[in-house]
């Protein structure tokens, strides 16, 4: 069983900073594929920025130049760093991991989910 823990969610001022970890355990293989994506109220959930276990990265337009997605392979952990926070980057983030287990059976697993708050 694999599973995925998020943290690092939580309320920021316009203009402050987080960073999210995600912490992928259980019986892995490989990863190949590790992002992160956002559901705001009433939205679809999108994807915000995306790494593959080589450090090739993937950013959606709203967040480049603000948000850093990063892959710590000893750990199996992802992490992204956002800066210069807006009200609009208000969602629950969601880790997401794509890879196979020991086993060889494919993965594609969700993080349960953290929130993230922009508000004075």
């Amino acid at each position: 069983q694999v599973q995925l823990v998020e943290s690092g969610g939580g309320l920021v001022q316009p203009g402050g900073s987080l960073r999210l970890s995600c912490a992928a355990s259980g019986s892995i293989r490989s990863i190949y594929l590790m992002g992160w994506y956002r559901q705001a109220p009433g939205k679809q959930r999108e994807l915000v920025a995306a790494i593959t276990s080589y450090g090739s990265r993937n950013y959606t337009d709203s967040v480049k130049g603000r948000f850093t997605i990063s892959i710590d392979n000893t750990k199996n952990t992802v992490y992204l760093q956002m800066v210069s926070l807006k009200p609009e980057d208000t969602a629950v983030y969601y880790c997401n991991l794509q890879g196979s287990t020991r086993l060889g059976a494919a993965l594609d697993i969700w993080g349960q989910g953290t929130l993230v708050t922009v508000s004075s």
